[in-house]
């Protein structure tokens, strides 16, 4: 099947659209962690967190941000021929170490040729008024966007607790209002088929989203690494793992109830194969994409089916029994 990307707000088209031509993400690999491993909040990280975090297939962090980017840059130039770039800095928490060198990280990002935007990405809970001021000058004075990605995985506040997120779902609300305040894009981190979850909370997480006016999203599938928490209650058969077909429904079904608004920025996170025990059922995270789009073509469904039947519901059953009567 031909990727196509018509029956949700895709990513690429977004991008294309807002800069005029082909964007790229480039990541950034600094030398920092989380204060859910370092013992200010928590110890160990995410039940699933590896030792690399998420950024397995980034440069390495001795290199210079202007170098990562570089290096970055011109492959991506000549593979796929994009000709602007956003900044991301990825892994771990980059809102989490001293002002000054947060500052100059993001103001060596900003310097460097086709950056259009600077991605952040953080936690709820280390979201600080004096970061985000700084990063409003940047985008005034830099002329450059500014969006910042929450971790936040799930709505449900109790498998907050069991993966050791170390934040509330309070704590995400009050991140998402303060970064809209400043006029920043907003991009929520999701994983739908987390052992303690099930189709009521992928539900309950579109309608959140949504009422919060989330910018974008990103939907990752659980993938376990050896030497985690997670790893280990996984080889002690103590967590089942849904099937991939089921983890397609949640997709859709999420999709369904979520503001057509949003942009979708993946259906389906690539994973390391190395020192994994679980990833993406043994399949091509680009085959699992592609066959979400196929069932949601032979559904004939779409992003935002069923989130306008959720808008004015209530008043909606009162005026048809008002004329009832």
């Amino acid at each position: 099947m031909k990727h196509t990307s018509k029956r949700y707000n895709a990513y690429s088209n977004y991008l294309k659209n807002k800069y005029g031509c082909k964007v790229y993400k480039l990541p950034i690999n600094l030398p920092i962690t989380c204060p859910n491993r370092d013992g200010t909040i928590g110890v160990g990280g995410c039940i699933f967190c590896g030792e690399e975090g998420a950024g397995f297939e980034n440069l390495s962090d001795t290199l210079t941000v202007t170098e990562q980017l570089t290096r970055n840059r011109e492959y991506i130039k000549k593979k796929y021929g994009a000709k602007k770039f956003i900044a991301y800095f990825q892994t771990f928490t980059n809102t989490y170490m001293p002002l000054n060198k947060f500052q100059s990280y993001v103001l060596e990002a900003a310097s460097v040729a086709d950056i259009v935007e600077i991605a952040i990405s953080t936690r709820p809970d280390c979201i600080n008024e004096e970061y985000l001021s700084f990063l409003a000058e940047v985008k005034k004075n830099k002329r450059v966007d500014i969006s910042i990605e929450l971790g936040l995985q799930t709505v449900n506040y109790h498998t907050l607790k069991k993966i050791n997120r170390g934040h509330t779902l309070a704590e995400f609300i009050d991140a998402v209002i303060r970064i809209k305040r400043k006029g920043f894009e907003t991009c929520c981190h999701l994983i739908l088929n987390l052992p303690w979850d099930d189709e009521l909370d992928v539900i309950e997480t579109a309608k959140i989203l949504s009422a919060l006016k989330i910018d974008s999203v990103k939907l990752h599938s659980l993938y376990i690494m050896r030497d985690t928490v997670l790893g280990d209650m996984y080889q002690r058969d103590e967590i089942k793992i849904i099937s991939k077909d089921e983890y397609i429904k949640r997709v859709i079904t999420f999709l369904e109830y979520l503001d057509p608004n949003i942009v979708i920025q993946r259906l389906i996170g690539r994973a390391p194969e190395e020192n994994t025990l679980f990833v993406n059922w043994n399949t091509s995270w680009w085959k699992i994409r592609d066959e979400i789009e196929e069932r949601m073509a032979v559904l004939d469904t779409f992003q935002g089916k069923k989130f306008d039947y959720l808008n004015g519901k209530a008043v909606k059953i009162l005026n048809n029994t008002l004329r009832a009567k």
